[in-house]
């Protein structure tokens, strides 16, 4: 609608030989407008910063904080292995280093972990009480205890009611519908949604408050599960210094602390436990080892035995001595030879399980301890790969199918291994045989030459051989037994408690000073931004400055805003209040009217403007009462034929008038009517003839000024909007001071182009401006006002001295 009527406008001016100028684009900042639009906005401004700040007063009134509680452990993890299997097991134990602090974060964070933790604290029943505003949980001060016992159809997850009654008794609001059970005893069986519930009293029972609204919800495992892996956060917090960081968080603060605590205590146990299994395991493998060497051990000594009491000999020879020596070297050799192929064997026979070791760590080393004797570095290699693949598999299912690309691309990982691991032990298991072989041949040798030795010498070293052997290996297992059992005695975790959680004291969410600073933020930025649209949509004049800046045409004066009283028309006002504002204001706009027009007694004055509602036949009534009262005689000519005003203003009749006179239906005398003012006359429109512009340009029209000057001093003519019809421009070229009317806050910047195309198209050098309802700002100058509706229904500035009542009133005239 606003596009409609400014293309109608323009069309308007084109007809009345004033086409608008196009408007600058990206015209510089206006930083008069932009101020007074910030002050205008000012209240707005503080309002939407009010309400932002209050915004974030709510959410921080309406959202529960979020507290953290938080460990730091330092992880001093080793491998058995480097201990039992020397270099081999230290060169293991530093290729799982990489991965030893995640793998603990697994296990901190396990269904190991979880299980021993709920074991310890009663997460599965969570008891709350309802707050003025919020919920809360009853971390540790429920007034009762709950225990239960699930059946089919249990309403895990479903908060139950819970009120309490005089004489000891109480009522439960079940889920199902809300139903409500009768008065029930403390510690009798309760069969109720499904539970065999008992509830009991605790010590905070004493001071539980009977009007308040308790609840609990007892919670199933998953639940449980997904609440502590929601909430635990296990982080690296230095990999060199091997720390972790073990965090919660809760809406309870205590709840909080005594989780992450006890988290490092079931860690604790379980470390220990893990360290005991391990050193059980190799403990009874020492202890089979012992068992098979003594039944060897005694059999050697029986051997020796029967051979010392059959034959009685304790000497040997040089010779035999030197050939026994040979042989028992050999026969040692061949022996580790035989060891080696049976490891070999029964490796073969492992590596076609689905799993090499069971344990969470995947230390093969534990699970087969002889495997640090081979050789072979790339098949000790091959076989820990195929045991970590294993193990990743083996986690993988846990979460994936056997369909999934994932784990198929596991298993084709683990048999390509198993192919390589194959293909070793066929090469090293062909290699011990063919040592063997040779050993077997040596052996032979050395046998046959101690056969030409006596045969009671040879059958004494042949038996004394294993004899030393077997003591001397059960005795490295008997030390073995004893460093562990040392061990088992004084273990400890490997880990340290740097810093235990404690109980936190501020919230980790929300921030208070945060949400305030959004809050205020955000109204600041809204507020700036109602100032920028505001100061963009701002198209109208507001202040002198910019009717000078924009015009070439001289200011006579500014009239400031009358809101003594409200008007429903045009009123002469200045005949009434006489020291008023207004008064003096249409006063200073008569003495520079003297200045401009000092050669003439006789004026000839048009007011017009660009369209209606700017306030044309006001400032014409009234500049024509304040010339009138300086003694000069002073006749105002309607000459808006099409809507005529001037009659209303003076309370008169417009049955006879310019148009009755231009077409000599009547005298200007029959038609001239007096106002309160003796000096003032006035002769309004008349009845509205077909022709306005035609009666204008007849030579009647100049006949009946030259009459009116014979009779009055000052002419002031009251001539239609130039933006809208002709006819003003016709009266301009005759007047000896055409004026030109803008309303602040009312007439377009766009007009005041169409008052510079005038000067230039009609050579209207004597054209005058008036800004009109300017609201004044007391000491300041003029500002601007509100303007006023039709007929100026706000009327124009008050009298002075006349200060506004209320608060209110003092705060909106200092804000505008």
């Amino acid at each position: 609608m606003a596009a409609k009527e400014d293309a109608e406008l323009e069309e308007l001016i084109r007809n009345a030989g004033a086409e608008p100028e196009e408007e600058e684009e990206g015209g510089s900042l206006d930083l008069t407008t932009l101020l007074m639009v910030a002050r205008k906005s000012l209240p707005w401004m503080l309002l939407l910063i009010v309400l932002g700040v209050t915004a974030s007063w709510l959410f921080l009134r309406y959202t529960p904080p979020l507290y953290k509680a938080a460990s730091t452990l330092k992880i001093d993890e080793k491998s058995e292995a480097g201990v039992l299997l020397g270099d081999i097991g230290q060169a293991a134990e530093q290729k799982q280093t990489l991965n030893k602090l995640s793998g603990e974060i697994e296990l901190i964070k396990s269904d190991i972990i979880y299980r021993r933790l709920k074991d310890s604290l009663a997460l599965d029943v969570n008891y709350y009480v309802q707050g003025t505003v919020l919920e809360s949980e009853l971390y540790n001060l429920s007034p009762i205890r709950v225990e239960y016992k699930a059946g089919k159809g249990a309403l895990f997850n479903q908060k139950i009611g819970f009120q309490l009654l005089e004489n000891d008794r109480f009522r439960l609001q079940l889920p199902n519908g809300g139903t409500e059970t009768g008065e029930l005893s403390y510690g009798q069986p309760i069969e109720a949604a499904g539970f065999t519930l008992q509830v009991y009293k605790t010590p905070q029972h004493a001071n539980a408050d009977p009007e308040a609204n308790y609840s609990f919800v007892i919670n199933d495992d998953g639940t449980v599960n997904g609440y502590l892996n929601q909430n635990l956060a296990v982080e690296i917090v230095n990999p060199d210094a091997s720390t972790i960081s073990i965090a919660f968080t809760d809406h309870n603060p205590v709840k909080a602390r005594d989780i992450v605590n006890k988290i490092d205590s079931v860690y604790l146990v379980e470390k220990l436990l893990r360290k005991q299994e391990t050193m059980a395991r190799a403990t009874n493998y020492i202890d089979k080892q012992i068992d098979i060497n003594d039944n060897k051990l005694g059999q050697a000594e029986s051997n020796m035995q029967d051979f010392v009491r059959r034959s009685r000999v304790f000497d040997v020879k040089s010779e035999a001595s030197l050939v026994t020596n040979q042989l028992t070297a050999q026969e040692l050799e061949q022996e580790q030879l035989q060891e080696q192929a049976d490891m070999l064997a029964e490796l073969a026979r492992l590596i076609e399980q689905e799993r090499l070791t069971d344990r969470e760590d995947g230390d093969v080393f534990q699970t087969i301890p002889a495997l640090s004797t081979i050789k072979d570095g790339q098949l000790t290699q091959r076989i820990i790969e195929l045991s970590d693949l294993q193990l990743d598999l083996s986690q993988l299912l846990k979460s994936y199918q056997e369909t999934t690309t994932a784990v198929k691309l596991r298993r084709s990982e683990i048999a390509n291994v198993k192919s390589i691991i194959r293909e070793l032990l066929r090469k090293n298991q062909q290699l011990v045989r063919r040592q063997l072989a040779k050993m077997a041949e040596k052996k032979a040798d050395l046998e046959a030459k101690l056969g030409g030795l006596p045969e009671k010498q040879t059958e004494q070293a042949r038996l004394a051989r294993p004899l030393g052997l077997y003591e001397k290996y059960n005795m490295l297992m008997m030390d073995k037994k004893i460093e562990y059992g040392i061990s088992m005695a004084g273990i400890t975790a490997d880990f340290q408690i740097l810093s235990p959680a404690t109980v936190p004291s501020v919230p980790i969410s929300p921030v208070k000073l945060m949400v305030y600073a959004i809050g205020l933020a955000a109204g600041i930025v809204l507020g700036l931004g109602l100032i920028a649209v505001r100061y963009l949509m701002h198209n109208t004049v507001t202040n002198i400055r910019e009717l000078e800046r924009n015009t070439s045409a001289s200011v006579l004066g500014v009239i400031p805003t009358y809101d003594k009283e409200k008007m429903a028309v045009s009123k002469l006002v200045v005949d009434r209040n006489p020291k008023s504002a207004i008064s003096e204001s249409i006063r200073s706009i008569r003495t520079n009217l003297e200045f401009i027009s000092t050669s003439k007694k006789k004026r000839l004055i048009s007011i017009t403007s660009t369209i209606s509602g700017e306030g044309k036949t006001f400032v014409t009534v009234n500049l024509a009462g304040i010339i009138a009262a300086s003694d000069q005689r002073v006749v105002i000519l309607d000459l808006d034929m099409r809507k005529p005003k001037v009659n209303l203003a003076f309370d008169a009749e417009n049955v006879q008038g310019v148009s009755t006179i231009l077409i000599e239906k009547h005298t200007w005398q029959e038609c001239i009517q007096h106002t309160s003012i003796p000096t003032l006359d006035f002769i309004s429109a008349g009845p509205t003839p077909p022709n306005p512009s035609e009666l204008i340009l007849s030579a009647r029209f100049d006949e009946l000024i030259k009459s009116l000057h014979e009779q009055y001093d000052v002419v002031i003519i009251d001539t239609p909007p130039v933006g809208l019809v002709t006819d003003g421009i016709l009266i301009m070229r005759k007047a000896d001071v055409p004026i030109y009317i803008v309303r602040a806050n009312y007439s377009k910047k766009s007009f005041l182009k169409n008052i510079n195309k005038l000067i230039r198209a009609n050579g209207f050098t004597k054209l005058t401006t008036i800004l009109n309802d300017a609201q004044t700002t007391g000491g300041y100058g003029y500002g601007y006002g509100y303007g006023y509706g039709y007929g100026y229904g706000q009327g124009y500035y008050e009298d002075p001295g006349v200060a506004p009542k209320g608060l209110l009133s003092r705060l909106r005239k200092r804000f505008s």
